[in-house]
């Protein structure tokens, strides 16, 4: 590794270390920390906790708990208080005479009892801190355990609804963490949409970070069994299919939840299987007619989720858990032009262990940590090593000769440091993440032809012929690190401002000064604090890939290289009167390669609508420098001779790229406790333009870049998404969401090689990159559930428990604390739900696959339909 990124990494672990004793000597403030649950140990989300001091005597102080079940008391005076902690539905409890020491972090648990009866309130803090609060619930939407049913029960599907809830750039961690599988809806406590406003403590910025929260493990022993099914029965026909096309998918999950030692352990554990296939359709035009049909694409699915939660102290936690995944997944890379001698299959697993340890510090810091250390493993597999023969946006044949694997064995590692004093509230950390890769990855080891058009195939003419020799197996390690510092400060009663920096460098490039300034303001003008202000401005940088990087030591001309034959013959390549044969060519990393780098600015403004809902609108302007494009070192001048005749193509990774890009966005949430009823909207306008489709992606030009400005393949001007759910009578509830959007750019080339550069994608003079759209797309799915029960559930103390409610206030949430049975089934010891589920339920058609070649005979033209309507049945037992 570097010794330079070494030494940087070295000066900022110990410069961050060293800032804290500094810190500790310069107040004698208390924090006071309080985690509310009910009888299981689940915590309750908007739980009212009240402070009252009793030496010396004072006002009250209130909060409340946030997505984690923690309110946090700042700033207080040392001495003694009672504390008091309530919620609709529960018992209060009390804690008497609670010592606050000075420049102390104290730290206590509250778990409250089932009321005997209930009544229907709506709790708040102070209503202009909670819209000053830069972590606070302004500016974002919850999601409770009945908006969460509403979501689809397959863990994939409901992954990519909440990305496109979220918007592009949408992140979606998991109790703090990236990456891996989502948890099955039973095990999941909140889901929280929040709108970053350039936080220093977070790496990317500017769009949505979607944060799950999981059930802790605790309480008496519960569980789910939930089993869904899908089969063509009962879906419509998918546009582009002469008949309805085989799909079956059966899911099948248990959780299981308890207590281990009484107070102080709990676990939680969750297995989920897959077993299903759907069928990706064909359409293809052979020089003896078009093929349409459908493919069986199978795919097998198993996950493994144990989780243990244990109070270290009254005032440190630790949480671990292990994640099995494994998929096996058939018959890829077929359907639209791919016939299906492309098939190949791939099998992956992933381990993953996350640990967490939370809780003071030095008495005055409240620190968390995380680790997560992860292995994965893949492996493909062709049905045919032969020869790819590819007519452009006609039909493709031959085999897809894809081999090897990856294995990846990475860890993640941060933590963050809270520090709180008088009218600020700061916050210091790290993010340190490093990796071993091997790949023995394989590619077109046996070469591919590639034709402009059906004529040129009936001629027996094509424009390449290109082949990846050599050995693929390449290993390296990589390494990155961000840390930062920042403070969310309040000015008056009615404004706050957050300054911050963050700084990041890594592995395998020589740019290590990123500094990352980041500036935020809130500003409350009235008492009433139901009109809010935000805005912000900062730098971000993106990381250099470890793929991209693997990439261009493996294709470096002496591992690996392409070899390139220009009008070849065909079936043999090197047979025909005008046979170029390249020399070889290869991938290369510019040696002044830096991390991509966007400016972003926003402001946004929130107002309180009556008592139950809340308007947000906003406007996101972002500007790109530095981003990773490729280009072509060789590419061949007006003549046709190239600056390095001894050498093919030479395709250069390099930070030159730019975007810019304006997004206005509108949100409108209603929580209304008749009937527990939800209504979430959401429309997003913007445009986004970039010179750039990715590293390798060559532009069409290599001498004139200017050219390639125009608009991102993710330039989507118009979103809309909705959702609606409302718990009807005797347990049966409704839920609906809808998704819309205008269409995504597509290129239009001419089909051929005009520039000689070996690389078909052309475009016609006078015509931009991305210039065309495919049509707009909408569809809108139902969930219908009916939930019932027998039993007495009994809470922790083994008294029979009563039905609680939770009210959700604008904005905030809670949910059923128990496992998701509202409706019918919150008071019973034995749960069951039913439940009917369609996406896409009114059949709308959604185009997708447009040719932009010009030489095809699709051109301008769908070639394939998202899903038609489908269908699933399911049921969950509950204890």
């Amino acid at each position: 590794m570097n010794p330079k990124f070494l030494t940087s990494l070295v000066f900022a672990l110990l410069a961050f270390a060293s800032s804290a004793p500094v810190a500790a000597q310069t107040s004698r403030d208390a924090t006071f920390r309080v985690v509310v649950s009910d009888p299981t140990g689940a915590i309750i989300v908007g739980a009212r906790v009240i402070l009252q001091p009793v030496d010396p005597a004072g006002p009250a102080v209130e909060g409340v708990t946030d997505e984690r079940g923690e309110a946090l008391f700042a700033a207080l005076m040392p001495g003694r208080y009672d504390v008091r902690a309530e919620f609709t539905g529960f018992e209060p409890r009390v804690i008497d005479d609670l010592q606050l020491r000075a420049r102390g972090n104290t730290r206590r648990e509250m778990k409250l009892a089932l009321a005997k009866v209930t009544e229907d309130v709506v709790v708040g803090q102070d209503p202009r801190d909670r819209a000053l609060d830069a972590r606070g619930n302004a500016f974002t939407n919850l999601l409770t355990r009945e908006q969460i049913e509403a979501l689809p029960d397959d863990p994939d599907e409901m992954e990519a609804q909440l990305k496109q809830m979220g918007g592009p750039g949408t992140t979606i961690r998991v109790d703090g963490f990236h990456g891996g599988k989502l948890p099955p809806k039973s095990q999941i406590r909140s889901i929280r949409f929040r709108r970053d406003f350039f936080a220093a403590e977070n790496h990317g910025g500017g769009m949505v970070f979607v944060d799950i929260v999981t059930n802790p493990g605790g309480g008496p022993l519960r569980g789910n069994v939930d089993f869904m099914f899908r089969d063509e029965s009962l879906n419509a026909r998918n546009a582009f299919a002469p008949e309805v096309g085989d799909e079956r998918q059966q899911n099948m999950n248990f959780t299981m939840s308890g207590t281990i030692v009484k107070d102080r352990t709990g676990f939680s554990f969750t297995t989920n299987g897959v077993d299903a296939y759907d069928s990706k359709t064909l359409l293809a035009a052979l020089p003896d007619g078009t093929v349409n049909g459908s493919v069986r694409r199978p795919t097998q699915r198993t996950s493994l989720l144990a989780r243990l939660d244990h109070a270290v102290t009254t005032s440190h936690t630790l949480k671990a858990s292990y994640q099995r995944n494994g998929n096996e997944l058939d018959n890829l890379g077929v359907g639209d032009f791919d016939l299906p001698s492309r098939a190949y299959s791939r099998d992956m697993n992933e381990d993953m262990l996350r640990v967490s340890f939370a809780g003071p510090i030095a008495r005055a810091f409240f620190n968390e940590m995380r680790l997560q250390l992860r292995h994965q493993a893949s492996d493909s597999r062709s049905l045919s090593d032969a020869p790819a023969v590819l007519v452009l946006d006609a039909f493709n044949t031959g085999g897809a000769q894809i081999g090897g694997g990856r294995t990846v064995t990475d860890f993640e590692l941060a933590s963050d440091l809270d520090y709180a004093k008088g009218r600020h509230s700061a916050r210091a950390g790290f993010l340190l993440e490093g990796g071993r890769y091997r790949s023995d990855d394989v590619r077109n080891f046996s070469g591919t032809f590639t034709f402009a058009s059906l004529e040129a195939y009936d001629a027996g003419r094509p424009t390449t012929f290109t082949q990846r020799t050599g050995n693929p197996l390449v290993e390296f390690s990589a390494a990155q690190v961000g840390w930062y510092v920042q403070d969310d400060m309040r000015v008056g009663r009615s404004l706050s401002l957050s300054f911050g920096v963050r700084h990041e460098l890594q592995a395998h490039t020589d740019d290590y000064w990123n500094v990352a300034p980041r500036l935020g303001a809130t500003w409350s003008p009235f008492r009433s604090g139901r009109t809010t202000f935000r805005g912000g401005v900062g730098i971000f940088y993106d990381w250099y890939d470890a793929q991209i990087y693997e990439q261009t030591l493996r294709v470096d001309g002496v591992r690996q290289s392409d070899i390139v034959v220009q009008n070849p013959g065909f079936p043999d390549p090197l047979a025909g009167g005008e046979v170029v044969v390249l020399p070889s060519g290869r991938l290369v990393q510019a040696d002044d390669l830096t991390l991509p780098r966007t400016v972003r600015s926003t402001i946004a403004v929130e107002q309180t609508i009556g008592r139950f809902g809340r308007l947000n609108a906003g406007y996101n302007y972002s500007s790109g420098h530095g981003l990773f494009r490729g280009r072509n070192l060789n590419a061949p001048r007006e003549d046709g001779t190239r600056p390095d005749p001894t050498a093919g193509n030479i395709t250069q990774v390099e930070s030159t790229g730019k975007s810019e890009g304006h997004a206005v966005n509108v949100g409108f949430n209603m929580n209304l406790p008749w009937h527990r009823t939800f209504l979430f909207l959401n429309y997003g306008f913007g445009q986004l333009r970039n010179d750039t489709d990715g590293p390798f992606s060559l532009p069409a030009d290599n001498f004139n870049l200017a050219a390639e400005w125009g608009p991102s393949p993710m330039d989507v001007q118009q979103r809309l998404t909705g959702m609606f759910n409302m718990n009807l009578w005797n347990g049966f509830k409704i839920a609906t969401s809808f998704n819309g959007s205008t269409g995504t750019p597509y290129n239009i080339t001419t089909g051929l090689d005009d520039n000689g550069d070996t690389v078909s994608n052309d475009r016609p003079a006078g015509v931009e990159r991305n210039s065309a759209r495919t049509a707009s797309r909408w569809d809108a799915n139902a969930r219908l559930s009916w939930a019932f029960g027998f039993g007495q559930r009994k809470g922790a103390d083994g008294a029979a428990g009563t039905p609680h409610i939770v009210m959700i206030r604008a904005g905030g949430g809670g949910g059923d604390s128990m496992g998701g049975f509202s409706g019918g089934a919150d008071d019973k010891r034995w749960k069951f739900e039913l439940f009917v589920a369609a996406t896409n339920i009114f059949n709308n058609v959604n185009l997708l696959g447009y040719s932009g070649v010009m030489t095809s005979p699709f051109f301008g033209q769908a070639t394939s339909a998202a899903p038609a309507r489908r269908i699933e049945l399911g049921a969950r037992f509950g204890f």
